[in-house]
């Protein structure tokens, strides 16, 4: 059987409107801006109105990729969405997503990878249109976390943050253009309980009692997630170029999840590659889980960071415990 190869053509993001900068939180928990810029990076990140949802910020990333790549919506076979914070528990977001773009003709399911949850997607499509059943695929990743945050928790509600991004894939008929090279995923399900919302699944379902124990907002525990981060990051880089023609050296520039900036300085080092090769906005977004990735490479290629032709390294990591990479020819 013939295996295509798929490429990205349009990326997207949606951004929420209020902006939140440090000295918020200095009014409601035990902390300062000073830092929380020193053991994170993050100035200001973004948060939803209270009337709106994670459907909103994707949706102006989805129609923001459909447009850059100058699709019809009625050519878009599938769309995976990947969230941690859905709309609904059921349905899922990906039919209002459908409805609401027009995309009458695709197919589709949400996927819950947590922070990797856009590169997931992402090699998720690319299987899709490898096996010639799917010619365009929309990957959005979006997240509202701020709508399950405790802001007495000084360990999370600083470092969270709202958004979407989104791309269009397609079948990459060009035999001289790469698109996707290669990819790794990888799963710690031991460490299921390092990031987590206890209640509102089946297991725990929403009481009274749940609430009044704070079980239903987004704990984390964030020494286990920083070791497992700078152990692991550093790995799925090096074993997505093991079967490639590829070394480090080639690559344009590494876009990763945006989750601490002391993270991303500890992968460099290891790697020993320059902070130049990784692109960061944490500063301005905070922790937006599914989103960052794809807002990220949207705003390297904006600044010119990242150009067409060029050799990148997609990275997520997080929830799950969860990790993805992937390398492209954009």
């Amino acid at each position: 059987m013939k295996l295509y190869n798929s490429k990205i053509t349009g990326v997207g993001i949606g951004i929420a409107k209020r902006v939140i900068d440090n000295n918020f939180f200095e009014k409601i928990v035990e902390t300062s801006d000073e830092w929380i810029r020193s053991r994170s990076g993050i100035i200001e990140r973004r948060f939803v109105d209270k009337d709106e949802s994670t459907i909103d910020v994707a949706l102006d990333a989805a129609r923001q990729a459909i447009k850059n790549s100058n699709t019809d919506v009625l050519d878009i076979d599938l769309i995976i969405f990947a969230t941690t914070t859905a709309d609904y528990v059921c349905p899922p977001s990906v039919g209002m997503a459908q409805d609401a773009l027009g995309a009458k003709n695709a197919a589709g399911f949400d996927l819950n990878a947590g922070c990797s949850g856009l590169v997931y997607a992402i090699i998720t499509a690319n299987q899709y249109i490898a096996t010639g059943n799917y010619k365009k695929i929309l990957v959005i990743g979006a997240e509202a976390i701020s709508k399950f945050l405790n802001f007495k928790d000084r360990s999370t509600c600083i470092l969270f943050g709202d958004g979407a991004s989104a791309v269009i894939m397609e079948r990459n008929d060009n035999e001289n253009s790469e698109g996707i090279i290669a990819f790794d995923l990888g799963l710690d399900g031991s460490g299921y309980e390092y990031i987590i919302r206890y209640a509102g699944g089946s297991r725990i379902p929403i009481t009274k009692e749940m609430i009044d124990q704070d079980k239903h907002w987004l704990t984390m525990q964030g020494k286990a997630v920083f070791k497992f981060a700078v152990s692991v990051v550093p790995q799925t880089i090096k074993k997505v170029l093991e079967n490639t023609k590829y070394s480090l050296k080639d690559v344009d520039m590494i876009i990763p999840h945006q989750a601490n900036n002391r993270i991303i300085d500890s992968v460099a080092k290891q790697l020993e590659l320059p902070s130049e090769k990784f692109y960061t906005n944490i500063q301005k977004y905070g922790n937006t889980a599914a989103a960052s990735v794809g807002i990220a490479l949207k705003e390297a290629i904006d600044d010119g960071k990242v150009k067409k032709g060029d050799l990148v390294i997609l990275v997520g990591f997080g929830t799950g415990l969860t990790y993805a990479t992937c390398l492209m020819r954009i």
